[in-house]
């Protein structure tokens, strides 16, 4: 099936200190919370045409002259802190009805949080709850309750739209699954679902090979997302610009724009391995076979490539990944990797592009205009390596020798999305440099481009940060010098160790640091 998404293509050294001032009524805070137990526990360019779609993947520079306007510059504001919800924050009663857990402790540490300067909170609105039973049957009670109590906190909202499952990722605390409608669906038709070349799939997202196949109860993937998107806009329409300040869309995995090629929690892969190309369902193999076809090479859309290795392989030793004659700069390698990363890419524009039309008329209005996200992954491991193996199989064609993430960036500035970036907590030296890591070398990269494509940023942490060293880290790559500051920060996330003594100590005035006008 061809893609029908039309628009498809294809240093610091900022020293911070956490003064006295910013230390003041600290004791009054932590009589409040400390004892809070919320939680217990390129240069080779393609001469192919385009093989993810009907055009060529080109350079995005002329269709950014409708974007050129230069972004207002924030070096002197300040950014405005977000802190996620817990992982466990929802549950289900015995009648599978949804509910808020642990309210009075909730309402107590949103409370605690406004005091600290946080701005607003981070809530993910998941697809698997609100659609949970049946087709159109939109419930939105639990998310009603949720924003006033957040908005009655004097707190914002930045809301994540989760089409994806987290069931892997919970560690068994809490964990929401995709709509029981869809499991059904799944449970006849596996293809529905990303596929390794083993034949394993997960259920935590539907493969963007259903995008426009309408299987889901008479709709296509991208139907099922609008119609959500439509239905929470025409519900919390009277909380849009005024506590409802950003919206991120999911795009995959994590909300992430990628495939899941690093499944976490179902003992398939473990870090620092380089995963597996997720194109094997059919949907995605009978694209692969006509995007071969097209090139005049039907061999090249039986599979994708059979000597990239498994899930936990490290690059040495796997042809793909090497330097050699069937390896990622074979004119195979990179005709795979074209269309593998296209048609991911397609999938983020045509998402996009019925986000932005929806969110339009809200943008009319600066009283009402709220922020429109999207996520993209920190795969930063092997990262110093020539083909950047785990980032090729994640779906971002992005090499020492190939610029990746600037298609990426294109179609997100294009529909006016602010990029929502990792990493800004990592430092190269705490990474194993067995493993040739880089998240420093990741972030710049993308800041870059980011700069150039005249895009919003909107950063978060990848690991968990209560310690002085990495708050300063995240500080200081927020008022990087070299790029736009970033208009806000989604600290990851609200739970126990946040509120503990020794923690909050040092959380307080990085918030208020991160507050104050510069």
């Amino acid at each position: 099936m061809a893609c029908k998404c039309g628009g498809c293509y294809y240093t610091l050294n900022a020293k911070v200190s956490f003064d006295r001032d910013s230390m003041k009524n600290r004791n009054f805070l932590l009589r409040n919370v400390s004892v809070i137990r919320m939680f217990t526990n390129g240069f080779f360019r393609s001469k192919w045409r385009s093989v993810a779609g009907n055009r060529r993947i080109i350079s995005m520079d002329a269709r950014e002259k409708s974007r050129s306007t230069i972004l207002e510059s924030s070096k002197d504001k300040r950014v405005p802190i977000f802190v996620m919800m817990p992982v466990d924050a929802f549950s289900f009663d015995a009648s599978g009805r949804p509910r808020i857990r642990k309210i009075k402790a909730l309402t107590v540490s949103l409370k605690a949080l406004k005091l600290a300067g946080v701005h607003g909170i981070g809530v993910e609105v998941w697809w698997g709850i609100v659609e949970r039973s049946s087709p159109f049957d939109y419930s939105w009670s639990l998310y009603e309750e949720l924003f006033k109590l957040i908005s009655d906190s004097g707190l914002k909202l930045h809301v994540a739209l989760s089409f994806h499952s987290n069931i892997h990722s919970s560690n068994g605390k809490g964990g929401v699954s995709l709509p029981l409608w869809i499991l059904e669906i799944g449970d006849v038709n596996k293809d529905i679902y990303y596929r390794d070349q083993h034949g394993f799939s997960n259920n935590d997202y539907l493969t963007l090979g259903v995008d426009q196949v309408p299987l889901l109860s008479g709709r296509t993937a991208l139907q099922c997302y609008e119609d959500f998107m439509v239905s929470f806009v025409d519900k919390f329409e009277s909380y849009i610009g005024s506590v409802i300040e950003e919206i991120s869309i999911g795009l995959g995995p994590s909300g992430e724009l990628r495939y899941p090629a690093h499944p976490f929690g179902d003992g398939r892969w473990k870090f620092p391995g380089i995963g597996e190309f997720q194109c094997y369902d059919k949907y995605m193999m009978k694209d692969l076979k006509m995007a071969a076809c097209r090139e005049r090479k039907p061999q090249w859309g039986d599979r994708g490539p059979q000597n990239a290795g498994c899930y936990n392989s490290l690059p040495s030793g796997v042809p793909f990944f090497e330097e050699g004659q069937e390896s990622f700069l074979s004119d195979y390698g990179r005709f795979f990797l074209e269309w593998y990363s296209g048609r991911l890419i397609c999938h983020a524009d045509a998402i996009l592009a019925k986000a932005a039309k929806i969110l339009n008329k809200y943008q009319e209005n600066e009283q009402t205009s709220v922020m429109l996200v999207a996520k993209i992954g920190g795969i930063y491991w092997w990262y110093q390596t020539i083909s950047h193996p785990a980032e090729l199989t994640a779906g971002y064609y992005n090499t020492a020798l190939r610029d990746g993430y600037d298609p990426v960036v294109s179609v997100f500035s294009r529909h006016g999305a602010a990029l929502h970036i990792p990493c800004l907590d990592m430092m190269d030296s705490e990474t194993p440099p067995t493993y040739l890591c880089s998240p420093e070398g990741l972030l710049k990269q993308i800041q870059s481009v980011s700069k150039k494509r005249i895009i919003k940023l909107i950063g978060r942490n990848t690991t968990e940060r209560h310690d002085k060293s990495g708050l300063r880290r995240i500080h200081s790559n927020c008022y990087n010098r070299q790029t736009e500051v970033v208009r806000s920060f989604t600290y990851f996330r609200m739970n126990d160790g946040i509120f503990r003594v020794e923690n909050w100590n040092n959380f307080v005035p990085f918030v208020r640091l991160m507050s104050r006008d510069l």
